[in-house]
Parts: structure tokens; C-alpha cells; sequence
């Protein structure tokens, strides 16, 4: 009988230890940290998304450009554009994450693009979705 071994981040081992900062940045303190792996690739996946290529110093492919986007027109062809850019953002920056759905929804008489990632993190069981709402 054969079966799947998962392998477990030696940080998640260690409960007390912070890992990274979560987003959005508000609550008691200003940086809120995460603790799991998880929350950590979550935080960075947010940040990726969020962040227009040119605007990081010394990183100026890194970044989705979905908000440069909103400026378009919004019909299919921006919507595969999206798509695109997606998956080879993810590719190039975050090469363990396996996009499981991805759905890419535009409304052009509100100027307004609802995004949904569901990925998975290979060699482990990390699950988890995002959604995302450009307006």
C-alpha cells in the first residue's frame, strides 16, 4: 500500500516563533505577526498581488500590475491578461504554490475586477484561497 508523505515546515514546529508580518496592517499594533507557515505565504501572496511591477527597489518585474489594469477597459481580453500575469507571477516568485482554481471576474460598467485564487503548497497539506476585490 502506497501513501503520500507530507513534509512540515520546521517553523511550523515552533508555535511561539513569528515568521512574518500579516496583512492588512491594522489592529493593536501596527506589524501583526503570523505564526505558521501558512499565514506567512498567505501574507505574501497578498503583497505580491498588491504590489505594481516597477514599484519595489532592485525588483522591478516583481509585482502583479492587476491594479495598473483597472485603467483599462475591462472585456475578456484584459481578463486573460490577468490570468496571465497571474500564473507567471506565481511561477517566476512563488514556484511551490499550485493553483487549484483561479477565476478571474470583470464588471466594466463598475470599473471593477473580483479575483479568486485557490492553491495548494506542493510537498505539504497547505490549502487555502484568496479573493481579492479591485475596484
Amino acid at each position: 500500500m502506497a501513501f503520500e508523505i507530507k513534509k512540515i515546515n520546521p517553523l511550523d514546529l515552533q508555535p511561539r516563533k513569528a515568521i512574518g508580518v500579516n496583512i492588512p496592517f491594522s489592529g493593536k499594533a501596527v506589524f501583526n505577526p503570523t505564526y505558521q507557515s501558512k499565514d506567512a505565504i498567505r501574507a505574501n501572496l497578498i503583497n505580491f498581488f498588491l504590489t505594481g511591477r516597477g514599484e519595489r527597489l532592485y525588483r522591478p518585474n516583481f509585482g502583479s500590475g492587476l491594479r495598473d489594469l483597472l485603467f483599462d477597459n475591462i472585456n475578456q481580453e484584459s481578463l486573460s491578461n490577468v490570468e496571465e500575469f497571474v500564473r507567471e507571477g506565481l511561477q517566476l516568485y512563488f514556484p511551490r504554490v499550485v493553483v487549484t482554481e483561479l477565476n478571474v471576474v470583470g464588471d466594466s460598467d463598475f470599473n471593477k475586477i473580483n479575483f479568486y485564487l485557490k492553491y495548494s503548497i506542493s510537498e505539504t497539506n497547505i490549502q487555502d484561497e484568496l479573493l481579492i476585490n479591485f475596484e
